[in-house]
């Protein structure tokens, strides 16, 4: 798609079937890429499978409120033109160390090997700002050249005062950031605040 994409087509670009294709626990069982690819990370227990649901407006990827509940790649496809991938989250999460050290060597893989990777959303908690692990994360992306947007999660949690002191926060982080877009998304699974926006770019990605 172009930067000609309206709100409508953007809107059901997501809104078309949504299928489960695969669970990827290693980088032999990663799928083929037919179509280009939409990834979501961030935190563990940022909200990454609430805010896929609500972009698609179906419950396609499952919620926990256990960090580090997603273990695997899970790849959905959207109609015939779109895959969104649900990745496991870094930071804390209950999980033993080996798997943890796996989870981080499978996402290491999926950045620098899939070519149809075409924008990375990199999910940040609005009530908590960016922190030391999304710093550290923000590094990888730059070394891998994989391009980037910073997506506020619950944001119907704070006022707006507190929203948009959190976007003005990240705002110079991005900026020290080569392949990070120069704005932040302010969303709300919950509430759908700022999801036809983040539709609309993303869009506009591919």
């Amino acid at each position: 798609m172009t930067g000609d994409v309206s709100p409508k087509k953007a809107e059901s670009l997501f809104a078309g079937e949504a299928v489960f294709v695969a669970g990827a626990g290693g980088a032999s069982s990663i799928p083929p890429a037919p179509f280009p690819e939409i990834a979501f990370i961030g935190r563990s227990n940022v909200g990454k499978s609430s805010l896929i649901n609500a972009l698609t407006r179906r419950k396609i990827a499952r919620t926990s409120t256990t960090p580090g509940r997603t273990q695997e790649l899970l790849f959905f496809r959207l109609g015939d033109r779109l895959m969104l991938v649900d990745m496991p989250g870094y930071g804390f999460a209950k999980a033993a160390p080996r798997k943890i050290a796996a989870w981080h060597a499978l996402i290491d893989h999926y950045l620098r090997e899939r070519p149809h990777l075409r924008r990375l959303c990199l999910l940040i908690d609005a009530r908590r700002g960016l922190m030391e692990a999304d710093r550290e994360f923000m590094k990888k992306l730059a070394a891998h050249a994989v391009p980037f947007a910073a997506v506020l999660t619950k944001c119907d949690k704070l006022a707006a005062k507190q929203v948009d002191a959190a976007k003005t926060a990240l705002l110079p982080e991005l900026e020290k950031c080569a392949p990070a877009w120069p704005d932040v998304f302010a969303t709300s699974a919950e509430k759908g605040t700022g999801l036809a926006g983040l539709k609309l770019f993303l869009a506009r990605s591919l």
